[in-house]
């Protein structure tokens, strides 16, 4: 069963309220006391209608992009896979964070990140904030869960609102083409990427392959 970790309210026009008669009154005021979306951990039956949001909000073109190359063939990190759902239940909004190696640190180490991305809401409920809960949800999921810093790919004047900034990555790359003014970096933990650079490589749990079988 999926955790439900945040969720926002509609609020009536109170104007309004005070002219309906009494039965409809509570009619109205029990469908505004249910949230008005929710924000809770993907499940495996989400799978069709997230991948079908992510193709009508960013176009056929995603699976090209140099984010994706990092994500094929992996599993998101443990817990990190976060969906919105309206009223009804259907999924409106995704966002999914991905372990990485964020090149190296000046005694040669890896440092351990996440990659976050594609962040999409459905285009019927845009305005309504859901994007930036997502986003503030996935950053407090991945605080509590001990991760040092979340990298992206995204417009830098969305982005920045949550803390994250373009010089935080000035010494790292992606595997293949990127704009750097697009590439941010948000510190969970003080000085967590001071010293990273180079390449960012995945590192999270690969994906199962059907019908593969190991001989030993």
């Amino acid at each position: 069963m999926a955790a439900v970790l945040d969720h926002l309210y509609a609020r009536p026009d109170t104007k309004a309220l005070s002219s309906l008669p009494g039965r409809a009154l509570k009619l109205v005021r029990a469908f505004f006391a249910q949230p008005a979306f929710t924000i809770g951990t993907e499940t495996p039956a989400d799978v069709v209608a997230r991948e079908a949001l992510l193709d009508r909000a960013m176009g056929a073109d995603r699976q090209k992009k140099s984010s994706e190359k990092i994500r094929r063939g992996r599993l998101p990190a443990e817990g990190l896979a976060l969906v919105a759902r309206d009223r009804q239940g259907h999924l409106i909004g995704t966002v999914r964070l991905w372990n990485i190696e964020a090149g190296v640190n000046s005694a040669g180490q890896p440092v351990e990140a996440l990659l976050l991305g594609p962040l999409a809401v459905s285009s019927s409920e845009e305005g309504k904030g859901i994007g930036s809960r997502l986003m503030r949800a996935a950053i407090e999921e991945a605080t509590k869960r001990g991760h040092g810093a979340i990298l992206l790919v995204g417009d830098a004047p969305y982005y920045e609102r949550f803390g994250f900034s373009a010089s935080k990555t000035m010494h790292l790359l992606m595997p293949g083409p990127f704009a750097r003014d697009r590439f941010l970096g948000l510190e969970l933990k003080a000085g967590w990427l001071k010293e990273a650079a180079g390449m960012v490589v995945p590192s999270g749990r690969l994906l199962a392959r059907p019908g593969l079988v190991r001989v030993r």
